[in-house]
């Protein structure tokens, strides 16, 4: 339900979601969902909680070709792009976006994904640390909120300019913050 539920979310705003709409796109009836959920509201919420408690937002996280911790991180500005794959895309998940932020049970649920990411990214730097990919000495907490910060801010001013393609605009951020910290590699191999 909450896959069905998040690609109508990415096809319509949330004046425009209906139950009927997530039910045509899940294959069931309006009624099952109000029976299940009981409102659009309740849905919501639901999936927040879902989202908040598993980090499963509804969208595809690609996985890297490597296990390099540094490839993961790369990776997830998919995630990001995914939300900004148009400019009305990304209005839509502003306008959701804004509705969390005001509602104080979403916006709970929100803080708590954003709490998770943050520790994920974390669990990301100190692991390409270890392995190499990352300067030794790299403060781990401090990069993962930069990398948070990069990626939302990334996302909001892709919105505003619109130049290019959302995705290579959080890549090129990214990278930008990632440089300072990359550990210089031998003549020949490129950073990308």
């Amino acid at each position: 339900m909450f896959a069905a539920l998040v690609r109508v979310m990415q096809r319509r705003g949330p004046a425009e979601l209906t139950l009927r709409d997530i039910a045509a796109e899940a294959g069931v009836t309006a009624g099952a969902l109000v029976q299940r959920f009981g409102s659009k509201r309740a849905m919501l919420l639901a999936h927040a909680r879902h989202a908040a408690a598993t980090g499963d937002v509804g969208l595809a996280v690609p996985q890297p070709l490597t296990l390099s911790p540094l490839e993961a991180l790369r990776s997830v500005t998919a995630v990001h792009a995914q939300l900004a794959s148009s400019p009305r895309a990304a209005l839509r998940n502003l306008a959701y976006l804004h509705n969390d932020l005001a509602d104080p049970v979403l916006h709970r649920h929100l803080l708590r994904m954003s709490r998770a990411a943050r520790a994920h990214y974390e669990k990301l730097v100190a692991g390409a640390v270890a392995v190499g990919e990352l300067r030794a000495g790299t403060n781990v907490q401090a990069l993962a909120r930069s990398i948070e910060v990069t990626l939302n801010g990334s996302f909001l001013n892709w919105t505003l300019y619109r130049e290019g393609s959302a995705a290579d605009w959080l890549r090129a951020d990214l990278k930008a913050t990632l440089r300072p910290y990359l550990v210089r590699r031998k003549k020949g191999v490129r950073d990308r």
